[in-house]
């Protein structure tokens, strides 16, 4: 399945209380939203909250299907609202505050910065600066900026910073012996936990541009990072003051966005790996600063689930070629199986189809030959229909009951029973007692009779006249049943791992069974490592690979061959080359620079060692020359 599902909850009256790792707003907040946003959640799953509802936490069953049928991406999503409301703005935030909201955060951040007298030409430019400022940070960063509604006449905006990453980068979280994360102590019981992403979650710059910047005053602003303690974020406000101290006058946004993007990890240490934490000592006194970390129940699931969801974007976005068909798609046609490899719908929708006709569930495993994992049941839901995926599950349900040592089938009406410790079994369904071993009536005491007992009896009652005639057909088709069992048990050897019988036709003595795909060997009925099945039989016991009367078989038809290539061998120092196509030596005859190769008869030039199709296009003036000495 895909990392992340896409999911919208439509009508959801409440929230559970102790849902850990997620904020949610009260139902008087929600009344006031209008638009639909985009948030992340921690539990790898992705969800689009529509107004008049509240996004709830869903665990992601392995039976959901995860194929995108629509060419929409989260990006589409996120760009269909690129405003929003004071309210939406509190409640994006609000999750990750420390106890102060965000009206009253650039509410006091507003009330304490000094109020400049400016005239109405200065508060012209500035205006007119703001507006051009904004247009060319919007131009360059697109759906990574939105625009606020006005506060209190002043314009507002928020830029998600997406950091560059190289590659990927480790992220590590020290947690100590009783699972708790952190703190101040050092003990020697902690271990590390640590983990690589491509993505990090976005640095989340909002600012609010007062009338005197950029001529006398700084942009009010406060940055949120959900995976940052404050002491870090704090850090980072200091250096935007700095390049403001070196940039006054000026307008510096373009120029916060562009060092927060490529140079806030090695500002704060973190170019090789980022460490989380410490936790329990997450305040700061500066109203700028919003730090996300929490726990690490929310802060890791959070980060994997958003780098998850981010990788899935843009496979989507990118052409992929089909290892199957070598056919190249967009990502929006192909299907990410959990082992992380992907194949494109029209393949792996008539790979499971022929399987599941044929009976072949067992094989309905990852399509890559080095892979062996299944696909889920829900991806298979999703490309079959109903009957096919009914005769699937039946089908599943016959091999899982044939693996089972301990159940019988009823032979009454070929139901599933229990065995019991005697060889015994009872059929819940029709109540028949029976004995698992030779599937007559429960003979307790008694041996149970062999297959030519029960042949010989048969037999000598066809020979009685009072049977009747319908009566007579059945014990006669209970007889023929009878002898192809015991051909079956001559001529073949059941499988060690489910009892299915085989029979050699050919080949080597390494067998694999065709039920259940499991190897063993024919000679001695022994199980095969399935790493190596041909170790068996080079351990140096009895068992042999091949029959010896098939190498005897063999025999002539090699020893020809092997006289040519001796003779070719011989004669190697008479001028020759080895076939492009099979590497078999051949002789050069004469000056004929064409070559036939005797073995697998291709074509190919003596001169440059390539296969020929059309010889009039690689003879010529500007190619080989046809006929040379030596």
């Amino acid at each position: 399945m895909f990392e992340t599902s896409l999911k919208i909850e439509e009508e959801v009256n409440s929230i559970p209380s102790n849902m850990s790792g997620r904020y949610h707003r009260n139902k008087s907040q929600q009344q006031h939203r209008t638009k639909s946003k985009l948030r992340y959640v921690n539990k790898s799953e992705l969800i689009v909250s529509s107004p008049n509802s509240v996004a709830v936490e869903q665990p992601v069953s392995s039976e959901d299907v995860i194929v995108n049928n629509n060419n929409n991406t989260v990006d589409d999503v996120a760009s269909s609202s690129k405003t929003k409301t004071k309210e939406e703005y509190d409640y994006d935030n609000n999750d990750i505050d420390n106890g102060m909201d965000n009206t009253n955060r650039l509410d006091k951040l507003l009330t304490d910065i000094q109020q400049i007298e400016l005239s109405e030409e200065e508060i012209t430019i500035n205006d007119q600066l703001q507006q051009d400022e904004l247009l060319v940070v919007e131009s360059i960063y697109g759906e990574n900026v939105f625009s606020l509604d006005t506060w209190k006449g002043l314009r507002c905006f928020q830029i998600h910073i997406n950091i560059d990453v190289l590659g990927e980068i480790g992220i590590t979280a020290k947690v100590n012996s009783v699972n708790e994360l952190e703190t101040l102590s050092n003990n020697s019981d902690d271990f590390l936990y640590s983990f690589k992403v491509q993505y990090l979650p976005p640095i989340v710059l909002t600012c609010l541009l007062p009338k005197s910047y950029p001529s006398h005053q700084p942009p009010i602003f406060t940055i949120s990072v959900k995976w940052l303690e404050s002491a870090k974020i704090l850090s980072l406000c200091s250096k935007l003051d700095s390049i403001w101290t070196e940039q006054q006058g000026q307008e510096v946004i373009y120029s916060w966005v562009e060092w927060l993007q490529n140079s806030s990890l090695s500002h704060l240490g973190f170019d090789e790996e980022i460490r989380l934490g410490p936790y329990g000592w997450n305040r700061v006194a500066d109203a700028r600063v919003v730090s996300g970390i929490g726990c690490i129940d929310a802060d890791i699931p959070f980060l994997q689930s958003y780098n998850n969801e981010r990788r899935h974007q843009n496979f989507l976005k990118e052409l992929h070629e089909c290892c199957v068909c070598y056919s190249e798609y967009p990502g929006t046609e192909f299907v990410r199986l959990p082992c992380k490899h992907f194949f494109c719908r029209k393949c792996l929708q008539t790979f499971t189809q022929i399987h599941v006709k044929e009976g072949n569930v067992s094989n309905l495993q990852c399509l890559d030959a080095k892979c062996k994992e299944m696909i889920p049941p829900g991806l298979l839901k999703h490309f079959l229909g109903d009957e096919e995926y009914e005769r699937w599950e039946s089908m599943m349900l016959e091999k899982t009951l044939a693996s089972m040592s301990d159940v019988a089938y009823c032979p009454r009406c070929e139901t599933p029973c229990i065995e019991e410790e005697d060889q015994h079994a009872q059929c819940p369904k029709c109540f028949f007692s029976f004995c698992t071993l030779c599937r007559e009536r429960r003979h307790v005491g008694i041996a149970c009779m062999t297959l030519e007992m029960k042949l010989q009896l048969l037999q000598d009652r066809q020979n009685s006249s009072h049977l009747k005639g319908n009566q007579k057909q059945i014990e006669l088709a209970k007889i023929n049943e009878m002898l192809s069992i015991k051909a079956i048990h001559r001529d073949s050897k059941l499988c060690p791992y489910c009892d299915m019988a085989i029979s050699r036709t050919g080949g080597c003595n390494k067998m694999k069974c065709g039920n259940c795909g499991k190897y063993f060997c024919y000679l001695c009925n022994k199980a095969l490592d399935p790493s190596d099945p041909y170790g068996h039989f080079r351990e140096g016991g009895s068992c042999e690979l091949f029959p010896q009367e098939m190498v005897d078989n063999w025999q002539p038809r090699i020893n020809p061959r092997q006289e040519v290539q001796q003779i070719h061998a011989e004669l190697f120092h008479l001028g020759g080359s080895a076939c492009p196509s099979c590497r078999q030596f051949n002789v050069k005859i004469g000056n004929n620079n064409h070559m036939l190769c005797w073995a697998c008869q291709s074509h190919y030039c003596y001169l440059c060692n390539k296969t020929v199709r059309r010889g009039t296009k690689h003879y010529g003036p500007k190619g080989c020359k046809q006929h040379t000495e030596g």
